[in-house]
């Protein structure tokens, strides 16, 4: 069953991000002011578009999870700091709350890495049929 539900899993934690990358693009002048009132540079906005985007299609696929969802889970932790932490407010305390547990899954990501389906685990099994460690007998 875990064959199955990595990939699930992968897929939900990062389409966050993808959507919220994408949504920022079409949202960008609000967005970058939002940041800056925040006391967040509005020049970083590129960037974080390109790391929720790019990282979240890199978990999708499980192609350098664990570097992926470490950046992920920085991101995700700093932005709880930055953007929810007025916890005499209800919401923001959720939103932090929200963001400390994707970050432990992403946390749990980075420490098993991506599963059998995933570009991770087939490139490795390709390494080894490379160097004849798979199959081998004597």
């Amino acid at each position: 069953m875990e064959k199955f539900l990595n990939p699930v899993a992968r897929l939900f934690i990062a389409h966050i991000f993808l959507l919220s990358g994408l949504s920022k693009i079409g949202q960008y002048a609000g967005t970058q002011a939002y940041m800056e009132a925040m006391g967040v540079p509005g020049a970083l906005l590129p960037a974080v578009i390109l790391l929720e985007v790019v990282a979240a299609v890199m978990l999708i696929v499980g192609w350098q999870t664990r570097w992926a969802a470490l950046g992920l889970a920085g991101f995700t932790i700093i932005s709880a700091i930055i953007f929810h932490a007025n916890f005499a407010d209800q919401t923001h305390m959720i939103m932090f709350m929200k963001n400390g547990a994707i970050t432990g899954g992403l946390l749990l990501l980075a420490a098993n890495g991506a599963g059998y389906f995933s570009v991770d685990n087939h490139r490795s099994r390709q390494r080894q049929m490379t160097h004849g460690h798979a199959g081998a007998t004597a």
